[in-house]
């Protein structure tokens, strides 16, 4: 036996409203023949008579009123689905996963995230604290649509990776230090730090401006969270390397911030899949892109 369609409950809802298989006909562009196929199907499949007529007036049973109460609420949801689905195909709403660290989070992402609500208000941002590995690895299983990665990165089959920012690494000190104008390695080797977790990208940067001079330091501690880091620095436990973007609030008065000589710059790219087709993705990379000078 057929299953009922949306075009037969469709067909009985148009009758009850209208009082007529006529102009209901009329109504849906329908030939009289397949308005009356549609609703004798539906009470076969039912297995009881949906519709009666009585003076020239077409009116619904009490199983036709039944039926046709939940065939209104199932065309209202599928319209509803329909103008859903539309919206996201039209890039107008959805959803858009996205990966990044703490600092990128904290002080880029916010921006970008401004901006892309001004302009499309029903995009719903996810976003995920991951190291620039882990949103590489999840861009490639699907699982991210975009993520913000440290450069350089070597080539990901299926992704583009593009690069987006270049901000300056500086020292940020306790207060109480006396520190020059400018830090060197050197300088910076024989003071307590705090620095970040060995095998992030940061770290990487960080040893290899201390190795230009052959050192290596021994943080008193490795954290992978730059505002705790930042909270420890303040309150005189050690001094530490971060990056510090332009437009980021100054740090307070219990902190210095120094530039470092030589020069450390801390870059970053946009990752996504080379198949870019949801709009919403589209939409969020170009709230990025715009940040990418400021």
């Amino acid at each position: 036996m057929r299953e009922i369609n949306l075009d037969q409950l469709r067909t009985l809802v148009t009758i009850a409203d209208q009082g007529s298989f006529a102009k209901a006909a009329a109504l849906l562009h329908l030939a009289p023949p397949t308005v009356s196929l549609h609703i004798s199907e539906l009470e076969q499949r039912v297995g009881a008579q949906l519709l009666s007529r009585a003076k020239g007036h077409v009116r619904p049973t009490a199983i036709g009123e039944s039926l046709i109460d939940h065939a209104r609420k199932l065309l209202a949801d599928v319209t509803h689905a329909l103008d859903d689905v539309s919206r996201q195909a039209q890039g107008l709403a959805g959803r858009v996963r996205l990966g990044a660290s703490t600092g990128v989070i904290a002080h880029l992402l916010p921006r970008a995230l401004a901006s892309l609500a001004q302009s499309h208000p029903a995009i719903d941002v996810q976003i995920a604290v991951l190291t620039s590995q882990q949103t590489l690895a999840q861009l490639s299983d699907g699982s991210l649509d975009i993520g913000i990665v440290a450069l350089p990165q070597s080539k990901v089959a299926g992704l583009t990776i593009q690069p987006w920012r270049r901000d300056p690494v500086v020292a940020f000190l306790p207060a109480a230090w006396r520190a020059p104008a400018h830090i060197t390695p050197r300088w910076m080797a024989e003071r307590p730090l705090i620095l970040n977790d060995p095998g992030t990208h940061l770290s990487r940067l960080t040893t290899q401006w201390f190795a230009k001079v052959g050192l290596r330091p021994v943080p008193r501690i490795a954290l992978n969270y730059n505002d705790a880091i930042k909270s420890l620095v303040g309150a005189g436990y050690g001094g530490t390397l971060l990056p510090h973007e332009a437009g980021a609030p100054a740090p307070d008065e219990r902190i210095l911030m120094r530039p470092l000589r030589p020069a450390l710059w801390r870059q970053l790219g946009v990752a996504y899949r080379e198949q870019l087709s949801e709009p919403v993705t589209r939409h969020m990379l170009a709230a990025l892109w715009d940040l990418q000078q400021q």
